[in-house]
């Protein structure tokens, strides 16, 4: 079977309304520009008619492929689902509320093709929603940027194009959709760039998205980070914070009984080392290292049992 030019992947969750316009809206654009394609779309278990919609609109189009989950489990396990079944040479998510524009697809699609760019992320730079989205959003994507390193205005656009690579690569779970530039760049995809794209008011229904995302989706921010520095070597991170801390609660307690010898060596007035506070907080610090330093052992040990250990991504073979 020949490759197709693009994949859409549009997860979807309660938006019966949208999904005809939005079909509509890409047909025209692909056909335009001359694109072999396919539409997966991913029902995220929607309770509306979404999934009804969505067969009557592949009966209609041959290019329309669909996924139904059982429940509800979220837009990284859409993503996942539809990066997997995702034939194109470049994949394109975008949202199916019509908040993104297909009209973006052509340069996506040239960013991706002619620059060489392994993953281009929109940047919605003129947003039309609420302040109380806006503000919380644009302090995550700057924490964002803070620890990973890379250089997007808006890690929480679903509008991103990519190279078929990157989605076959990465991993998605949890909130982690969102980090998606992060994975691929601890995959080994150096070439991340941002594009400035059409952000539309939403035409249907309300979002789907409340302030709980933001604490889920920065708890997940943490968890990509560690595991993808430490996951194969969890004693470089617990290893060391144990030795740091069992250090200096060592080097606290050291002082206070040479204090403590000093004075009885000169006949000095004597405070009961157990009657000070920092002794107490010295042999809590001692523990502490001790057993993050147990924790790191447990964690190599875990480590090396997993399957997933010599996972690795390797580029080309001979």
């Amino acid at each position: 079977m020949s490759k197709l030019d693009i994949s859409v992947v549009v997860p979807l969750y309660n938006e019966e309304e949208s999904i005809p316009e939005l079909v509509e809206w890409i047909d025209r654009v692909m056909k335009a520009n001359g694109f072999s394609f396919e539409v997966v779309m991913v029902d995220d278990g929607s309770t509306d008619r979404s999934w009804d919609i969505v067969e009557e609109l592949a009966a209609k189009y041959p290019f329309v492929k669909g996924i139904s989950f059982l429940r509800n489990y979220g837009k990284s396990a859409a993503l996942y689902s539809g990066f997997d079944a995702a034939q194109g040479e470049v994949v394109i998510t975008m949202d199916a509320d019509l908040q993104d524009s297909p009209n973006e697809i052509p340069e996506l699609y040239r960013m991706i093709v002619e620059e060489k760019y392994d993953l281009v992320s929109g940047w919605k730079q003129k947003r039309y929603d609420p302040i109380g989205k806006r503000l919380p959003s644009k302090f995550f994507n700057a924490t964002a940027r803070f620890v990973s390193g890379i250089k997007l205005n808006d890690f929480n656009c679903g509008l991103k194009a990519y190279r078929r690579k990157v989605v076959k690569s990465v991993e998605v779970y949890g909130e982690m959709h969102r980090y998606i530039p992060v994975l691929a760049k601890q995959a080994g995809f150096k070439k991340i760039g941002e594009k400035v794209v059409e952000h539309q008011a939403r035409k249907y229904g309300v979002t789907k998205f409340g302030w709980e995302r933001f604490i889920h989706g920065f708890l997940d921010l943490l968890s990509v980070v560690f595991v993808s520095k430490f996951g194969k070597k969890p004693m470089h991170f617990f290893g060391t914070l144990g030795i740091i801390t069992f250090l200096i609660g060592g080097v606290l307690s050291g002082l206070m009984i040479g204090e403590k010898i000093y004075h009885l060596a000169n006949h000095m007035k004597v405070r009961e080392v157990t009657a000070q506070p920092l002794f107490y907080i010295s042999l809590t610090l001692v523990i502490i290292g001790a057993q993050l330093f147990l924790t790191g052992f447990l964690g190599e040990l875990v480590s090396r049992s997993s399957s997933e250990r010599n996972n690795y991504q390797i580029d080309k073979r001979v």
